[in-house]
């Protein structure tokens, strides 16, 4: 999808490629899984997480609004992120420092989304299926294939910043 040590911080991108829904609840079961020894059910490999939990799709359309959810609930579970080999993360707002230490040491970026933009955002969702942990509905990991997705590089793999401010 793209080479993420060429992102710098603060650099809007477009994806294109497939990214996958993970939110609260599936990390909770992603670790868990992990934990015991088992295996993903999902191959993230060089795959963008999108910390989102979509509406019901809309007549004619693959998805509902797509919405980024606040990123900082998902950094207790950065430790496991490393062996999925994800290429980074998507979501909105500033995250710990444990998490822009992971950036920069496994080689992953962390992007933001438009928060209140999810029914802008869903038309560059070009399909959509639920690919693990279906009971958890909009909360489920869903695979997404997106087309021009607008995010912003937040964190970039060499330690850039756009929420540090320089005096």
């Amino acid at each position: 999808m793209i080479d993420v040590s060429e992102l710098k911080a603060g650099q809007t991108i477009y994806l294109t490629g497939t990214i996958y829904t993970a939110r609260d609840a599936a990390h909770g079961r992603l670790k868990a899984l992990l934990d015991a020894g088992e295996k993903s059910p999902v191959d993230f490999e060089g795959k963008f997480i999108y910390y989102a939990g979509p509406t019901p799709e809309r007549p004619g359309r693959p998805i509902g609004a797509i919405g980024p959810t606040t990123s900082s609930r998902m950094d207790s579970f950065i430790s496991y992120m490393p062996s999925l080999k994800v290429a980074g993360m998507i979501g909105k707002g500033d995250r710990s420092d444990k998490v822009i230490e992971a950036c920069k040491k496994y080689k992953m970026v962390y992007l933001l989304a438009t928060g209140g933009a999810g029914a802008l955002l869903a038309r560059c969702v070009k399909s959509s299926k639920v690919v693990a942990f279906d009971d958890l509905g909009c909360e489920a990991i869903r695979e997404l294939t997106v087309e021009n997705f607008p995010v912003i590089v937040a964190y970039d793999t060499l330690g850039g910043n756009i929420f540090q401010r320089t005096k």
